[in-house]
């Protein structure tokens, strides 16, 4: 196996957890209500359920190979964006 194969079977089983926790928001939502009044701190019950939404989505995406690279690059995305956002809500 090269590593080429494992290195995107780890991206496939990554995606398998973001996946996971992204479907978590809403099986649990209380669990991510205070994380995430970090970044959104107005609405913050309807922005749990965006991210949960956001997360399996991507999650979805680095699973399959025919769409891994683009969910890696989501992954990248969103977690810019929320660091933005939990930036600009501190200050």
């Amino acid at each position: 196996m090269t590593w080429q194969c494992v290195h995107m079977a780890l991206i496939g089983k990554l995606g398998f957890l973001i996946a996971g926790t992204g479907a978590a928001h809403f099986a649990v939502p209380d669990a991510f209500e205070e994380v995430t009044k970090v970044a959104f701190p107005d609405n913050t019950a309807e922005w749990v359920k965006r991210n949960g939404a956001s997360e399996t989505a991507i999650g979805l995406a680095m699973m399959l190979p025919a769409t891994r690279k683009l969910g890696v690059l989501g992954l990248l995305g969103y977690t810019g964006w929320l660091g933005y956002n939990a930036v600009n809500a501190a200050s």
